[in-house]
């Protein structure tokens, strides 16, 4: 490593230790000349690509961006009608006309299991998932099934999702999912007892938080259960990037801050590398990336799980969402 290349990784470090610097537009600003744009500019013609929450935030930019670059890109929306308007000038601005719609409700594991029947009559293999879809709900919401709305939409339905893909993911020669995540997670635990708030008084914060510390747990857990595969699991998070999830929904915190918010295209310049930066592989897999280096899962000496925890939560997802044994590893 040169001399300047340990200076620039000693800023790196000493960034990454500070919360709002780190997580802002500076922090993206202070490392983004040091990225090669090779890596965010293969060609993936001939690539299937999956999006889900497409159609506004991070999830448009990345849907934009891979359509771009000549996959076959399939978005996967809960409002037809603004699904129907990103499809749209997606295909304008990119004049790639394999872009497809899906209404699928993530929170709904009906909806979901219809989307893949269709998926698999319409494809042979996915190369890219990018598990994006989340909420921040500030009042506790149950879904028609009874679940509650931010545990089923950011964590039941991408691990529904992945499960029943992971056929589809094995047939492709280099398959990448990423599960995007959030610093939020850092504030809080594992919860294998009471992760849809029966138990507890709901606080709408701590409850986006642990769904965004169960999607780096079940990345970790995905990985080694893949390994071997050539099926390549990430986690990663935006920083402080100005979308519609969580910022709407706490105007009074979003509004001083704006000024510091990543735009969206900043936000997902790690989920699009990760995504399909050539140099990556499988081994690569099961980490937390930020700023398109790997990160500490834990800081502030909280939020450590055991290993008893964790497997307690893989196996209450797969309760709850009605996965088979045949349908919880790649055969």
């Amino acid at each position: 490593m040169s001399i300047v290349e340990q200076l620039m990784d000693g800023a790196d470090r000493l960034l990454d230790k500070t919360m709002v610097l780190n997580a802002s537009r500076v922090g993206y600003w202070l490392r983004e000349p040091a990225w090669d744009p090779a890596d965010t500019w293969v060609s993936m013609r001939g690539k299937v690509c999956l999006v889900t929450g497409a159609n506004s935030g991070l999830g448009r930019v990345v849907s934009t961006r891979l359509a771009g670059l000549g996959a076959r890109v399939y978005l996967l929306c809960r409002n037809a009608e603004r699904g129907r308007r990103a499809q749209r000038e997606i295909v304008d601005r990119t004049q790639n006309p394999d872009v497809f719609l899906e209404i699928v409700d993530i929170s709904r594991p009906a909806s979901i299991r219809a989307f893949v029947e269709r998926f698999g009559a319409a494809e042979e293999r996915l190369d890219v998932l990018v598990n994006n879809a989340g909420v921040f709900m500030p009042e506790r919401q149950v879904t028609a099934e009874g679940l509650e709305l931010t545990f089923a939409t950011n964590t039941l339905g991408p691990f529904l999702l992945t499960n029943l893909l992971l056929t589809a993911l094995h047939r492709s020669n280099s398959a990448r999912i990423v599960n995007v995540s959030s610093s939020a997670m850092y504030f809080a635990k594992l919860n294998a007892d009471d992760p849809q708030f029966v138990q507890r008084p709901y606080l709408g914060a701590l409850a986006y938080a642990e769904s965004k510390r169960a999607g780096v747990e079940l990345t970790q857990r995905w990985a080694r259960q893949l390994q071997g595969t050539g099926i390549a699991v990430h986690a990663m998070h935006p920083g402080w990037a100005d979308t519609p999830t969580a910022w709407d929904a706490v105007p009074s915190l979003a509004t001083p801050i704006r000024p510091l918010l990543r735009t969206p295209e900043q936000g997902a310049d790690t989920l699009l590398w990760l995504a399909v930066n050539p140099r990556l592989t499988a081994s690569d897999g099961g980490q937390f990336w930020f700023d398109r280096r790997t990160r500490p899962t834990h800081r502030f000496g909280f939020g450590q799980s055991s290993e008893a925890e964790r497997e307690s939560f893989w196996h209450l997802c797969r309760r709850l969402a009605g996965c088979s044994p045949e349908t919880a590893a790649v055969h």
